[in-house]
């Protein structure tokens, strides 16, 4: 697959979603994109079966709180010279890259530095969404190490991390983040072409591009682009189950950059007395209330829309006055594994609820 300049606004598009409020605005990263585009044409896409099994596969993506990178913008060469670095550990050119995570501008970040290195990307992500901290992957619930990692910041420092445990990787990395002006590029999880294909959420990018696409398509036809986002979401595979989960006003935004995240908490006023939602994020949407019952919470996706255009808002740019619809998905299944929910369901972010599967609290599954 390549991904052309309509393939790439409907990464964009899919990509906002499944970022559940973070992972980065997209806009400036297509922006980017388009841009090269021009200059080189499409960015080319390989599935993780047409790896080899010795490939050298670089996740990497962004590092920091959202609401620095909506202003503090990179210089378009931390990625590459990330890269560079963990050519030079290893000794070899890196085969391929892929996104550490496929919400938001995270998901379209390593096209540009593919384009750069003459190389594909890798259909598939480690979180097939997006989380705020770097231990909250795939790769780390199997077991892989995070190390070596390399993070660059937008002058040009860069910082090599080895660590013999990922949350002291994640400590490490978030620090520096913060040392580096709030955000920081990072490379990490460097895995070969067998490690990829047995632990990485193959697929992923493709699934966007169709969620994407399947949103404009409806827009244009003048259909409803959230029944059509529901559709597109199921047929993924990857999310088995979506729906809208809360209609109103956002009445109340508080907001704030703490310990290298940003955090917070919105309150929905809903239309037709549904009463209000509470949501509180770290960076990503990770539990949403109406009326002080639970309706959707991580590791299951939960994305603030636009009701009108069905354009996605992330977490940094929610605000007084927007109307809009809440709407949620099941995360892939890999997620929601026992294992998995240790690192990144609700405990993992300190709350006292336990997992409950989205579809399960909506009655989506009901005959």
């Amino acid at each position: 697959m390549r991904i052309d300049r309509q393939a790439l606004l409907d990464l964009a598009t899919g990509a906002a979603f499944l970022g559940s409020g973070g992972g980065g605005d997209p806009y400036y990263s297509q922006l980017l994109g388009e841009a090269e585009i021009a200059r080189r044409g499409p960015f080319n896409l390989v599935a993780l079966d047409a790896l080899a099994d010795d490939a050298l596969i670089a996740p990497c993506g962004w590092i920091g709180a959202p609401t620095v990178s909506a202003e503090k913008l990179p210089n378009g060469r931390e990625a590459l010279l990330g890269l560079r670095e963990l050519e030079r550990i290893y000794g070899r050119p890196i085969d391929a890259v892929m996104p550490i995570e496929i919400g938001g501008g995270n998901g379209l970040a390593p096209l540009l530095a593919a384009a750069e290195l003459g190389i594909p990307v890798v259909d598939a992500d480690g979180m097939g969404r997006a989380f705020p901290e770097s231990q909250m992957t795939v790769f780390s619930v199997d077991g892989l190490s995070a190390c070596p990692s390399v993070v660059t910041s937008a002058n040009g420092e860069l910082r090599l991390i080895e660590t013999d445990d990922n949350l002291e990787h994640e400590r490490v990395a978030r620090q520096l983040s913060i040392e580096f002006g709030g955000n920081a590029h990072m490379v990490e999880y460097p895995l070969n072409g067998a490690q990829a294909k047995r632990h990485a959420i193959g697929g992923s990018i493709s699934a966007a591009v169709a969620i994407g696409a399947a949103v404009r398509i409806a827009r244009t036809a003048g259909d409803d682009p959230f029944e059509a986002l529901h559709k597109a979401l199921i047929a993924s595979g990857l999310y088995p189950f979506a729906g809208t989960i809360f209609d109103g006003k956002v009445v109340d935004v508080e907001r704030e950059t703490k310990g290298g995240f940003s955090v917070g908490h919105v309150v929905i006023e809903g239309f037709g007395g549904e009463g209000r939602m509470d949501l509180e994020f770290q960076n990503e949407n990770l539990i949403a209330r109406v009326n002080g019952e639970v309706r959707a919470l991580v590791p299951d996706l939960i994305t603030v829309m636009d009701r009108e255009t069905a354009d996605s808002i992330v977490t940094e740019r929610l605000k007084f006055g927007q109307r809009v619809k809440v709407v949620g998905a099941a995360a892939p299944a890999v997620l929601r594994a026992e294992r998995a929910l240790t690192f990144v369901g609700p405990s993992a972010f300190g709350f006292s609820e336990p997992y409950r599967p989205i579809e399960d609290l909506n009655g989506w599954n009901r005959g």
